[in-house]
């Protein structure tokens, strides 16, 4: 399908030429379910995780808030009962890790759970929204599985979660036609950077996704030989040399398509260097980075897989706001309605 490019503002807007939904509105809300119901169910057998509550608002003392990639302003405020400022999460990155100690898993075990956020920094277009809703997951492992091996593993059963969804989904509106591939690419930032070190970092992850249709890229959160990072990443969740994103390309907006950023947390080793070389040792006092320090709390692999964007992505939505209600100003909800797309 050919595509028109419309500038909004900072972000480059993808208008497929001549877009019409496959499904109505009802039968979007229909099968949102189904993509929903199908994968969670999938995920947590594959993975043997068990379904929690979660939190939305944590407090600022705590540090347990996801920091993203350290720049972004949370949505904070303060309590009427409690003393101090509460923020709305980020994501749950560090809080999921904290919960496994608390409820006992031991290796081999783990937890998903559904996370609402409200990033409120992010710049909005096709594939971003300042609400995000995904399921966050995380599972205990042992000291042995710190590796490259058990990560490409565990990226392999995800795509296979997914896979398995974009097939049931097919059978119950056989007017999708999105076809999934479950044969996964691994490579790693440097080795992209090598391969078109002409190229922007999002120019080099269209031109593996579309070469190679499902790629995890690995090792993202430390600088390249260009002495540029392919992409940020907050210093104390993910361990930067054992993790990476799931990214398809999506034929119908003709880009790369991240669906989950996931990895092996972070050691004391690993924590403790990165927290250097970021300048941010003083989280180190935080109770959570102590607890990763001393050896209290498991070690752990997680991640987040985005609910919307799995659902654009199977639904072969143009937009994200067709499948979440969110904000979106006059002027892109007016471009949407002119282009055929209808936001919720």
């Amino acid at each position: 399908m050919a595509r028109n490019y419309i500038k909004e503002e900072r972000k480059m807007m993808i208008y497929p030429k001549g877009y019409q939904s496959s499904l109505t509105q009802r039968q979007t809300q229909k099968a949102i379910k189904t993509v929903k119901d199908t994968f969670q169910n999938t995920l947590a057998k594959t993975l043997e995780l068990d379904r929690i509550t979660a939190p939305l608002i944590v407090t600022k003392a705590s540090g347990i808030n996801d920091d993203l990639n350290g720049v972004e302003r949370k949505v904070h405020f303060t309590m009427k009962n409690v003393p101090g400022e509460a923020e709305v999460v980020q994501s749950l990155a560090k809080w999921k890790r904290q919960a496994l100690y608390r409820y006992g898993y031991k290796a081999g075990q783990g937890i998903y759970t559904d996370m609402n956020a409200i990033r409120r920094d992010d710049d909005t277009d096709n594939l971003h929204s300042m609400f995000v809703d995904q399921w966050d997951w995380c599972k205990v492992i042992n000291k042995e599985d710190r590796n490259l091996d058990f990560l490409k593993e565990t990226v392999k059963k995800i795509v296979g979660a997914i896979y398995e969804s974009n097939e049931k989904v097919k059978q119950q509106y056989p007017v999708l036609s999105f076809e999934m591939s479950d044969e996964v690419f691994f490579i790693t930032t440097q080795e992209l950077e090598d391969m078109y070190p002409d190229l922007t970092a999002k120019e080099r992850e269209n031109a593996i996704a579309k070469e190679h249709k499902t790629v995890f890229l690995m090792q993202i959160g430390g600088k390249l030989r260009s002495g540029e990072k392919h992409d940020g990443r907050a210093p104390d969740y993910d361990d930067w040399a054992l993790n990476g994103d799931i990214i398809v390309w999506n034929e119908f907006l003709g880009c790369a398509f991240e669906i989950s950023s996931m990895g092996i947390r972070a050691d004391a080793e690993s924590l403790h260097r990165q927290l250097e070389t970021e300048g941010c040792l003083e989280r180190e006092n935080f109770e959570f980075h102590k607890n990763i320090l001393n050896g209290t709390y498991p070690l752990t692999i997680g991640g987040g897989i985005g609910q919307s964007r799995l659902c654009m992505l199977l639904l072969q939505k143009a937009h994200i706001g067709e499948v979440q209600c969110s904000i979106w100003s006059d002027e892109m909800r007016e471009e949407c309605r002119q282009n055929n797309i209808i936001l919720l």
